[in-house]
Order: structure tokens, then C-alpha cells, then sequence
């Protein structure tokens, strides 16, 4: 697999260690290291973790305002971590450099993290969404309700009335709002639910989720045992994409009208860059299978030499050790980053994330125009 990736991992040799290092093999041992271009996006990374820890503990401490009983299973928080842009390490470091703000107790169910100290500025949820102007010539309220719904989203009259009528309902605070003084089932306690869901999709790096990830906190949350119900029935706040085995919620505030990202986490430029690494690394080794096939030889190194040894045919660019969909899920909402002619294409910057079909088409095989909205 190390030599799957020749931009990303080096091999190297240590010639004759000494004898405290190995007593037991006196030859030369062969090592393994980061290239000097994925050793800077590792140390990039590293410090931009560090440089915003203060925020994740902020996260962390949301998430426990959010809950019924201010404790939640770690097994559970690290389904969300990576969304959220929580480290690997984050229940060793995080939750034990901050004993003021959270302690990690024994339960029946595991361990959990229970928040220690409520801090008020925190617990202010996320503004209603904004009602772009309509750049009114006179200057009078409207005749008719507006709903702001993205293009191409065509409504039955029921759900437009239900969805208008919700939105004059007063929001309601997820933090002081327990989901015990609400009724069950009804337009308020629905108010809530959407507005933990905002609140958790709110401090996800990407502004999405998975929907399977939501309903681990359903219990905790307060939030009705049909969860995906809910947010297929707001589509004002809401997009689900169905791409993948499982479905994915995304937070229609955070993208733009042509489905990109508002504000662009700095981690997802680490992680496009080390994608174009990885797609550069896999493009290297086809140039030089290619070239041993057609009797050219272009370099002599250790590289061409485990190649050889591997064993490797054309097919292995798409063999499924996991690493080098390290940046997509099966279930993402992304294609693969690269275009006909094998280029890098930024998926954040091009891709979108929600289009309408215009016409109707026999099959799949006919030409679709894509409008997105």
C-alpha cells in the first residue's frame, strides 16, 4: 500500500544501526516516512488544530448544552467528530486538557463526557434564516406571504401553508428550551427539533451531516423518532441528498445559490491538497508501467523497483485499500475529483450540490441539462 502512494510515503534505508537501537538484526532495516510535500500539509494541519482548539472545545460544549441531561456517550460524539472537525485523538486531548469545562464519567451504557460549567454566551442559537430582499419598487409589505424555497422546488399548496404558518411561530431557544416542556408531536416541538438540527449542521465543518449521525443523538436531543420525516418536511432549512447507501442532511443557509459552500473551512484546502497528491502519486505510477511496457526506461529507483515486485497491472489504480478514498465515503455527495483528461478538478469549488432536471427522458442514457439552483 506504501507503494501505492509515492507523493505521499517514502521508503528509506538505515544503514548498520548501532547496536542499543537493534541488538537483533545488525543489517540494514528498511523505513518508512512522509515526502516533504505531505510532511508540510501534516504540519499545516497540526498547527491549524492547535490554532483553533479553542473553538472545538466550544463545539463540544454546545453538543453537551444541546442534551437533555448535559452527558453524552463518547461512542456516540465520535460518529460526529470528523464532521465537526474534531482530531482523532480529541477524547484523550480535548476532553482531558479542560477539566473546567468537561469530565469524562463511567456509565451503565460506557463512558460519557458530561459538561461541567454552563456558559451563557454559548447557549444562543443560530439567528432565523435570511429573507433576501425583493428589491420592492414601493415601499409597502407584501400582498401575499413569501417562502424562500431554492429553484426548481415546486410545493403542494398544504406544505406551502403549513410551511409558512410555521415560520410565524416564535423560534425556540434548543439551549433553554428542554424538549420535556413541549408537547410530543406538536408545531413547537417540531420548532425545536429543526433548530437542534441547524445548531449541530451549524458546526459541522462542511455544513452537512448524515442523517444516520443525527438520529445516534435522538434520545439525548429530544428529537422525534421520525427524525428524517422532519427535515424532508423543511425544505426551506434543509436539503437531503439520497446519493450513496446513506442519506445525508445539508444546511441550505451555509451553501449559496448555486450550491457552494459560503464560507470554506481552512481544513478543506489541507484536504483538497493532499487529495491532488494522492490522484498525482496514482498517475506517476501509471506513466511508468506504461513506459516499462512500451521498453523505456525513465528513472532507476526504489519506486520502479517495488512496482515491479508488486506485481501491479493497470486495474490497480482502483484497488480498494481504503486509503485512497480517505476523503470520500460511500456515501458522499461527491464525484470523483478528476475530469476526462485525469486533471484535479476541486469538487468545493465546482461541484454542486443540488440540480433540477429540465424535460423528461425516456432513459438514462439520453443527454441531461442541469440547472442548479
Amino acid at each position: 500500500m506504501i507503494c501505492r502512494y509515492p507523493t505521499i510515503f517514502e521508503l528509506f534505508s538505515i544503514e548498520w544501526p548501532p547496536f542499543p537501537l537493534n541488538a537483533t538484526k545488525t543489517y540494514p532495516q528498511l523505513c518508512v516516512r512522509l515526502t516533504p510535500a505531505a510532511e508540510t500539509l501534516a504540519a499545516r494541519e497540526l498547527s491549524y488544530k492547535l490554532a483553533i482548539s479553542a473553538t472545538l472545545v466550544q463545539k463540544l460544549q454546545k453538543l453537551l448544552m444541546l442534551s437533555s441531561h448535559k452527558r453524552l456517550l463518547l461512542s456516540k460524539i465520535v460518529h460526529l467528530a470528523p464532521d465537526l472537525g474534531l482530531p482523532p485523538n480529541f477524547r484523550s486531548r480535548l476532553c482531558n486538557d479542560h477539566p473546567d469545562k468537561f469530565k469524562i464519567v463511567d456509565t451503565s451504557y460506557g463512558r460519557a463526557l458530561e459538561l461541567v460549567t454552563w456558559e451563557e454566551d454559548l447557549a444562543k442559537a443560530l439567528p432565523s434564516p435570511d429573507v433576501k430582499s425583493r428589491e420592492l419598487i414601493v415601499d409597502r409589505p407584501l400582498k401575499f406571504k413569501h417562502l424562500r424555497l431554492r429553484k426548481g422546488l415546486n410545493l403542494k399548496r398544504r406544505h406551502h401553508d403549513f410551511l409558512i404558518k410555521f415560520g410565524e411561530i416564535p423560534d425556540v431557544c434548543p439551549y433553554k428550551t428542554p424538549a420535556a416542556e413541549l408537547v410530543k408531536e406538536s408545531i413547537e416541538a417540531e420548532k425545536r427539533g429543526c433548530a437542534v438540527v441547524r445548531e449541530v449542521l451549524g458546526m459541522t465543518v462542511e455544513k452537512r451531516t448524515l442523517i444516520d449521525h443525527l438520529t445516534h443523538f435522538r434520545k439525548e436531543f429530544g428529537l422525534s423518532n421520525k427524525l428524517r420525516g422532519m427535515i424532508i418536511r423543511h425544505p426551506e432549512l434543509f436539503y437531503v441528498s439520497l446519493k450513496g447507501h446513506r442519506d445525508s442532511v445539508l444546511l441550505v443557509e451555509g451553501f449559496d445559490d448555486n450550491g457552494r459552500l459560503l464560507e470554506k473551512d481552512p481544513s478543506l484546502d489541507i484536504r483538497e491538497e493532499l487529495m491532488k497528491l494522492v490522484i498525482q502519486g496514482k498517475r506517476m505510477r501509471r506513466d511508468r508501467r506504461r513506459a516499462r511496457k512500451s521498453g523505456i526506461d525513465i528513472c532507476d529507483s526504489n519506486d520502479d523497483k517495488h512496482d515491479e515486485d508488486d506485481g501491479d497491472s493497470e486495474e490497480d489504480d482502483d484497488y480498494g485499500d481504503g486509503f485512497e478514498n480517505l476523503f470520500e465515503s460511500e456515501d458522499s455527495v461527491f464525484e470523483d475529483g478528476r475530469n476526462e483528461s485525469n486533471e484535479v478538478v476541486s469538487y468545493r469549488d465546482n461541484a454542486e450540490f443540488w440540480s433540477t432536471y429540465l424535460g423528461n427522458y425516456p432513459n438514462d442514457e439520453d443527454e441531461r441539462s442541469l440547472e442548479p439552483w
